[in-house]
């Protein structure tokens, strides 16, 4: 069991991260404001002392904690780190994305250096934006000074406020005055807030404060010894997955693109720093930060790829990067061993290039400027991954126009562990070249036995234009009206048809299994009622079906699948097709055909 201190955009984030593992959960707050809309956590709500806390562990039964509490909340975090001390149990510290320290701040210690500093430098007029809890800790400072406070504007804030005798009309609040607003109504002389993070808004408080001419005094977050931290969901998931392993069914993975990104820093820092690092942080694309294991060869750096609990036929290759700096300030990309070549147009770059797509690309330059000298990035950067040209057969890229190896993708950077996600973003692509090859007619089915028979029957049409639905009839039907296709077959095995007729529009076998209830009511409508109580798989119907009757059944299928299906493609044709087992191809109107049947 975990338990979350929370009451925070971290803890919110961090609540969101461990909904998905659909396993219980405790999360913790301070007071009922802080509350949340949790999915399988259960909601703690009153402040802990020490002894409340070991008391909650032990009976809950807690055997992880995630401090996601606001980074000055000083003495929860130094009770959590005691109890953990204590008692074995590890703890992940969820910290905020900070962005560097600009040395044109003034950087304090604590308050009492603040108010020193800023006594020091006559600061006469002052917008305080560090929360009302230090309103009493500078009361110093405004019974001597001009000063506002911004707070919350709930009860529970004017009540401080009014404890600590501060004014009330030199109160401010957040839900009706930005900084902007403020600094140009107020014009103070300085602003004084807390190193609080992107969360906490930090950096557009001081571009605010800048852009009015106003001083920016900060006072510094505090440190404190965590044995694991991380700054966001992903880092998150990944250190509860090793941490405590049953907590999530499937445990994530790295996409080709983060290994590629990690290999590139690591042949940096060995370049430039002389240092052979066995892990690097790798910044994501939504900012966060997440430690790679490394290694090394002869000129190149590497990472292995890993899937987690996603099928993924690349689990396990190393993925390489070699740099080799370049003259003309420009940082280009080239694809080694493994790694493919586009041949076909509809991709973010055009044929001829490697198989890197976008997002990993900008990856390896945003992180290669942060350890590049200078944040210069004049390098060409080479990607290459042994045993991908062979892996490659396996995958898409075939058919995408891709040859020569596998692709280096990523939009996320981590491989979450639900295979639909990366199969339908892989049906988005497959669809996308189709569009791109000009094809008029789209034939999406739903693997390679239909795919061989349905090319047979569509022989002028191009291999681009042959897209694999898996289980995800819907979902492809929708992209292909959102693509704007005018023609649309789909071809179908029984064993599908008989779901979708259902109205099962996602045809995996966790979300829907055949009803045989259902099946004996298709049988009925189409004439042939037949004893299925010994039927296992649909695909034994094609025998129990006699011939004569084998069209009005597949008719009676056809209607029921258009009636879900046709709606999702309003603007466009869609041709249902039925295909046995050995080849045979049936329309609504009894029309078929196959390779092992010349009837027409």
């Amino acid at each position: 069991m975990i338990l979350v201190f929370g009451g925070t955009t971290e803890g919110r984030r961090a609540a969101e991260a461990l909904d998905e593992a659909g396993t219980t959960y405790y999360y913790s707050t301070r007071g009922e404001g802080q509350r949340l809309q949790l999915a399988h956590g259960i909601q703690l709500t009153g402040g802990m002392d020490p002894d409340a806390m070991a008391a909650c562990c032990r009976e809950h039964g807690i055997r992880l904690i995630v401090d996601a509490a606001h980074p000055f909340a000083s003495q929860l975090h130094g009770n959590i780190l005691a109890l953990c001390r204590a008692t074995g149990l590890p703890v992940v510290r969820y910290e905020r994305i900070y962005p560097p320290r600009d040395e044109s701040l003034t950087w304090c210690a604590d308050y009492a250096e603040a108010m020193r500093l800023m006594a020091d430098r006559g600061v006469g007029r002052l917008l305080a934006l560090t929360g009302v809890n230090t309103i009493a800790r500078l009361k110093p400072y405004w019974q001597q000074h001009d000063c506002w406070f911004r707070i919350l504007d709930r009860q529970t804030s004017h009540d401080a406020a009014r404890q600590a005798g501060f004014p009330e009309e030199r109160l401010a609040y957040y839900e009706t005055d930005d900084t902007a607003t403020l600094l140009r109504t107020l014009n103070p002389d300085a602003i004084l807030t807390k190193e609080s993070g992107e969360s906490g808004g930090f950096s557009e408080k001081v571009a605010a404060a800048k852009a009015a001419g106003a001083e920016v005094f900060v006072v510094m977050r505090p440190e404190y010894d965590f044995k694991y931290v991380v700054d966001g969901p992903y880092g998150l998931r990944r250190e509860v997955e090793r941490l405590l392993p049953d907590f999530y069914p499937l445990h994530s993975g790295l996409t080709t693109g983060t290994c590629a990104t990690a290999a590139a820093v690591a042949q940096a820092i060995r370049l430039y720093r002389q240092e052979e690092p066995q892990q690097v942080g790798v910044v994501l694309p939504d900012g966060e930060t997440i430690p790679v294991a490394v290694g090394y060869g002869e000129g190149y750096a590497y990472a292995v790829k890993q899937s987690g609990d996603d099928p993924d036929v690349t689990d396990g290759l190393e993925v390489r990067v070699s740099l080799e700096p370049t003259a003309d300030g420009t940082l280009t990309f080239a694809g080694g061993q493994g790694v493919g070549i586009i041949t076909l147009p509809g991709f973010d770059y055009p044929p001829g290039s490697p198989a890197i797509n976008k997002v990993p690309r900008q990856m390896i330059a945003s992180n290669l400027s942060r350890v590049l000298p200078g944040g210069g990035l004049s390098v060409r950067v080479t990607v290459s991954i042994p045993g991908g040209e062979d892996v490659a057969r396996r995958t898409f890229n075939p058919r995408l126009g891709i040859e020569g190896g596998i692709s280096v993708i990523g939009v996320s950077g981590i491989v979450k562990p639900f295979s639909e996600e990366a199969f339908i973003d892989s049906i988005r692509k497959c669809m996308t070249i189709a569009k791109a090859s000009g094809a008029a007619r789209v034939v999406i089915n739903s693997g390679a036995k239909s795919e061989r028979y349905l090319k047979a029957r569509y022989r002028e049409l191009p291999p681009q234009a042959f897209v694999e639905y898996g289980n995800y009839v819907g979902e492809t039907l929708r992209m292909a009206s959102d693509m704007g296709f005018r023609q649309v077959t789909l071809g179908l095995m029984l064993g599908k048809a008989v779901k979708l007729a259902a109205g099962h529009l996602d045809t995996h076998s966790r979300r829907s299994v055949m009803d045989k209830a259902f099946v004996a009511q298709l049988l009925s409508e189409a004439g042939c009622p037949a004893d299925i109580s010994t039927l296992t798989l649909a695909r034994e119907l094609w025998q129990m079906i006699p011939q004569e009757r084998i069209g009005r059944f597949v008719a009676t299928v056809i209607a029921h699948c258009a009636r879900y299906c046709r709606p999702l493609l309003p603007g466009g044709e869609l041709t249902i097709l039925l295909i046995d087992d050995s080849g045979n191809i049936y329309t609504g109107d009894n029309i078929y055909t196959g390779e092992n049947n010349n009837k027409l």
